[in-house]
């Protein structure tokens, strides 16, 4: 019997879980797994930030993907998907190869969602990928010495667009980095301006009002100005311009609003709903038995008015779910219902404070900052055990990732 080929796109946190999984799964000569992500390395999506403040090295967020696999039972191709073939069961690659698939898990990851609004795409900063995060580091050092040529107060304006998990995040790593760069450059920290801005009437929605005041609280204290109720309608290279007639003249908007699926799955004749690939009790897409899809981009319902929200404790579940009932498809087993246990959150207020909702109790301090770090080196020991751990935290690596220039 020809041995079955499961094609794997995308090595984010779904991505790489399931061929990691699959590794420790499939008997010898059961299967040909192959792993496709654009980039040569796996990075740690919730740590993002602190590559776009500067506040951590490239190394402690980017890993090789060929240290993290078993390459005698995973094959990797640093490549970039262009179109997937549902009919002759193919993936395409902007290379011009082709890769052939029985069992397809499609695991790209999101875009980012503007919602129309002029400017943004142009002119804003996402925390989109490690690319585009190490970008808003550049440029924000950028202003700073520009500063010093100009002294034009908008450069050292910085705008965090949305109040939610990242944002906030976001926000907190500033109040880390800013200072390090006004010393760097002699600049008084009191020319510098932090500034968030969320269109609901209150920031993290999702983790109650306790926490929210705690953060408000904690980002005052630190000089951050909080704006809600604030809805941003357009983004120009020196201002963005909010209802009201209020314009904000900054250089710098770093966006995070929200996210969409993957625009590769636009033309792939795979079904979509609201740009993301609905998938039924076992993450199939819906109507199609051999391809999987877990993570940003796939659409799993909780229930009939709700879907699971796109985040790395969801697509870590999905990803050994979605692993046992690909080996279980090739065996003729029954497959399993995903079901999803939802573990409580924790979100980084810079280094030393956090906040965070574990089961019925509310966290926040520095409890709750050690937590998050607690979380961050669970991934790292799911992912490679002890091991990575260890090597992650101790082993000093100061070589940087290569990324294009290209935003």
């Amino acid at each position: 019997m020809e041995k079955q080929k499961i094609v794997i796109l995308g090595a984010g946190y779904g991505g790489i879980m399931t061929s990691r999984r699959l590794e420790k799964l499939l008997k010898n000569g059961e299967a040909d797994v192959t792993l496709i992500n654009k980039h040569d390395y796996h990075y740690i999506t919730t740590q993002l930030h602190k590559i776009g403040a500067g506040t951590a090295s490239d190394r402690k967020i980017a890993m090789d993907i060929n240290e993290l696999i078993d390459p005698y039972k995973t094959d990797f191709i640093k490549g970039t998907v262009s179109s997937i073939n549902i009919d002759t069961q193919e993936v395409h690659l902007e290379s011009g190869e082709s890769v052939p698939y029985d069992y397809l898990v499609v695991a790209l990851g999101f875009e980012v969602e503007t919602y129309g609004i002029p400017g943004i795409k142009e002119n804003a900063f996402d925390i989109r990928s490690f690319r585009s995060s190490k970008f808003i580091y550049h440029h924000i050092v950028k202003q700073f010495s520009l500063y010093k040529e100009d002294h034009d107060p908008s450069r050292l304006t910085f705008v965090v667009a949305g109040g939610g998990f990242t944002g906030i995040e976001m926000l907190g790593e500033l109040i880390e980095s800013l200072p390090k760069l006004c010393k760097e450059h002699e600049i008084p920290y009191n020319e510098v301006k932090i500034m968030g801005v969320e269109a609901a009437p209150s920031i993290l929605p999702f983790f109650g009002e306790e926490s929210a005041v705690y953060t408000t609280k904690f980002l005052k204290k630190n000089g951050v100005k909080i704006m809600t109720g604030a809805k941003i309608l357009e983004c120009t290279p020196d201002a963005i311009h909010l209802e009201d007639n209020v314009k904000i003249p900054t250089r710098t908007l770093i966006w995070s609003c929200g996210v969409k699926g993957n625009s590769i799955l636009q033309d792939s004749g795979l079904p979509l709903i609201r740009t993301k690939l609905q998938v039924d009790p076992f993450l199939r897409v819906n109507h199609i038995k051999n391809i999987f899809s877990l993570g940003d981009c796939s659409l799993f319902m909780k229930n009939e008015k709700s879907a699971l929200p796109p985040t790395a404790q969801v697509a870590l579940q999905e990803a050994s779910f979605c692993a046992q009932n690909i080996v279980a498809t090739i065996r003729g087993e029954e497959l399993k219902t995903f079901e999803y246990h939802h573990k409580g959150s924790v979100a980084s207020i810079g280094n030393k404070a956090a906040i965070g909702k574990v089961g019925r109790f509310t966290i926040s301090g520095l409890f709750a900052a050690f937590m998050k770090q607690i979380i961050e080196a669970r991934y790292l020991f799911m992912l490679g055990g002890p091991a990575l751990i260890f090597k992650q935290h101790f082993i000093v690596r100061n070589d940087q990732v290569k990324v294009s220039a290209n935003q």
